[in-house]
């Protein structure tokens, strides 16, 4: 977020790392964890409803080929960001206060939910939407190429249950699936994180998505539609990848057990060797 909002006349992090750097030495290594708040509140609802509507939807097209995997990815994007988009925000409008300051001098927020609190009282429900259209075009098609890039390389890699590094492969085809997901909307996350975070110095610079796109690229070239690139990547594999290997086994298991539970009832129920 730092890295994609900052002011291209005056950056104060040269890239990752350096940004990296100086947070922990400006801000220590809690200055890392800016924002967290909002995260654990959401993402628990995020995950369950993007697996629930993503497996509902599968089922509702009835055959599982890799259009209808693209589709119902999608279908659970768009859903999710209901919850997505206010989380987003107030982790944005977290991880912008105080930048570069050990100490805050001046704590508009006391956390994420005071945060989408306030914003609420001042904006009312538009402003805690603010940037809502932007993360429905980046979730959209981004869980769509998510699921498709999970199921593809699941298949290809041959993960079955009775395979000894199946783990391994599910953590691979999620850490790819995430990266994947990332790349294929990565320019509007940019403008989504500019958006939500216009207007938090007092000025607002963009009347839009549109105007936002034609600013951004006026003032900083192309190259800025790939601001934090690098950072969200290294953040996306292992992300993902625990992700859907934790979905995945605990799914498996969850069917193994229901498969017992069919069984004829015999003195001792063992349970099961494999996933």
């Amino acid at each position: 977020v730092r890295l994609q909002v900052q002011n291209v006349e005056k950056p104060l992090y040269r890239g990752t790392f350096h940004c990296f750097q100086s947070i922990i030495k400006q801000e220590s290594a809690f200055g890392l964890y800016k924002g967290i708040g909002s995260p654990m509140m959401g993402l628990t609802f995020i995950n369950a409803l993007v697996f629930g509507v993503q497996g509902n939807t599968l089922r509702a097209l009835g055959k599982d080929t890799p259009l209808n995997q693209f589709l119902a990815g999608s279908a659970a994007g768009a859903i999710q960001c209901i919850i997505c988009c206010p989380m987003e925000l107030a982790k944005t409008r977290m991880q912008l206060q105080g930048t570069g300051e050990y100490k805050l001098k001046t704590k508009n927020y006391k956390n994420s939910l005071d945060c989408l609190i306030k914003i609420y009282q001042k904006e009312g429900v538009r402003g805690i939407n603010r940037g809502m259209v932007s993360t429905f075009i980046r979730e959209t098609p981004s869980f769509g190429f998510y699921f498709l890039t999970y199921d593809l390389m699941t298949r290809y890699l041959g993960c079955e249950a009775e395979d000894s590094y199946v783990i391994p492969k599910l953590l691979f085809s999620g850490g790819m699936s995430g990266i994947v997901s990332w790349l294929s909307t990565y320019p509007m996350d940019v403008i989504k994180s500019r958006l939500q975070a216009d207007g938090v110095g007092g000025v607002t610079q963009y009347n839009g998505i549109l105007d936002c796109v034609r600013k951004s690229y006026h003032e900083e070239g192309w190259r800025v539609f790939t601001r934090g690139l690098t950072s969200t990547l290294l953040r996306a594999f292992p992300v993902n990848a625990a992700t859907f290997a934790t979905v995945t086994v605990f799914l498996m298991y969850m069917k193994s057990e229901d498969d017992l539970c069919e069984c004829e009832p015999g003195p001792v129920i063992q349970q099961p060797s494999s996933l």
